[in-house]
């Protein structure tokens, strides 16, 4: 098989890593950070140079591009631990575009292209555990459409987003609204997470929503497998600098009059960590290509990735912390942000146990079993 990147995707790679060099650097996080974790300007920055019309169709003035673009995008802003949730774009182009009556297309598509939209899913329930088929939010016929109840929690950017995928039951059955933030009955409050960007908590009452799909399930689980893989594919730009920063300073540091990095037994350490990356990123490569698979395939696809990313960015992230010593922890040095960060990959879309469980109840009846 050929896993070469083409040419229109190593430009890719190569603009989006100038702008997070160059246009991203560790101070402008810290201030956006300081601001409240979300940078608008940035966004729009982001949109600028096509990344939230990557994955929007074409005939809703999209690039038209697939998982692979999405994947190259991800990584390189995972480098950078970018704040914007672009992730959030590929999510709702997705789910609209492949579910959506061609009306809700025509009105939201071209407005998360331009980046005029910023359009978020908020799924995640209390007392879901990451299970998408626990749905306590509610949805009723109105005159003009359906009425949401609901709080969804940790909706990324959810105080700042124009709108919302919503999952609500409906006549006992899961579907997927969309529900705009500017609304009657949506409130929000907003916080910063543990890695510096912005969430919040949505509470809709009653609030006006659109029917994207009756096949609610179906279509949640598509935005959560793409999620999932801009996950993976984030956690390898975050695990692939957090080593570099590691080595840089190994060969910097000195102890005993000799630079650190000529102790075989920290050798040995970061070798397994080059282990995990390279584990890692052959599995966030996988998860990508299997987005386009049916869908049981698929789903089986993204909890074996989460898991081995999730061992990844434990062991990187925490003999990343000890090979520096006292200043991994620190605010002031940037490898604490990157470990925070991949504290905190490791439980988007669900965590490692979680996924661990769906890989064990996926496994066919010849797993292991060479035929």
């Amino acid at each position: 098989m050929d896993f070469d990147f083409s040419d229109d995707q190593e430009q890719l790679r190569d603009a989006v890593r100038k702008w997070v060099e160059k246009g991203y650097s560790f101070e402008r996080r810290r201030a956006a950070v300081a601001a409240g974790g979300f940078d608008r300007a940035a966004l729009n920055e982001l949109a600028e140079l096509g990344l939230t019309a990557l994955t929007v169709p074409e005939a809703h003035d999209g690039m038209g591009q697939g998982a692979i673009d999405a994947m190259v995008v991800a990584e390189e802003l995972g480098r950078g631990i970018v704040l914007e949730p672009i992730a959030q774009s590929f999510i709702a182009s997705s789910v609209l575009a492949r579910y959506a009556p061609e009306p809700l297309q025509a009105a939201w598509l071209p407005r998360i292209a331009a980046g005029e939209a910023l359009v978020v899913l908020a799924y995640q329930e209390r007392k879901a555990r990451y299970r998408l088929n626990v749905c306590d939010a509610k949805a009723t016929a109105a005159q003009a459409g359906y009425a949401l109840t609901a709080t969804k929690s940790i909706v990324p950017a959810g105080d700042q987003a124009d709108a919302f995928i919503v999952p609500a039951l409906l006549d006992g059955h899961i579907a997927l609204f969309l529900v705009e933030r500017n609304a009657a009955g949506v409130s929000t409050q907003g916080y910063v997470t543990q890695d510096g960007s912005r969430a919040a908590e949505v509470h809709l009452t009653n609030a006006a929503a659109t029917l994207i799909t009756t096949d609610g399930l179906a279509a949640l689980e598509l935005a959560v497998d793409t999620g999932i893989a801009a996950t993976c594919a984030e956690a390898v730009g975050v695990l692939d600098k957090t080593v570099a920063i590691t080595v840089e300073y190994m060969n910097q540091r000195k102890q005993f009059g000799v630079f650190i990095a000529s102790f075989q037994a920290l050798r040995h350490r970061v070798a397994d960590m080059k282990m995990q990356l390279e584990l890692a990123r052959s599995m966030s490569y996988y998860a990508s290509l299997k987005l386009g698979a049916p869908a049981e395939e698929r789903r089986r696809a993204m909890a074996r990735a989460k898991v081995q990313l999730g061992q990844s960015m434990r062991f990187i992230g925490q003999q990343a912390v000890q090979l520096h010593g006292g200043i991994g922890v620190t605010d002031e040095y940037i490898v604490s942000h990157y470990f925070k960060k991949l504290t905190q990959l490791e439980v988007t879309f669900g965590d490692t146990l979680h996924h661990l469980g769906e890989v064990s109840e996926r496994m066919q009846e010849t797993a292991g079993v060479f035929a």
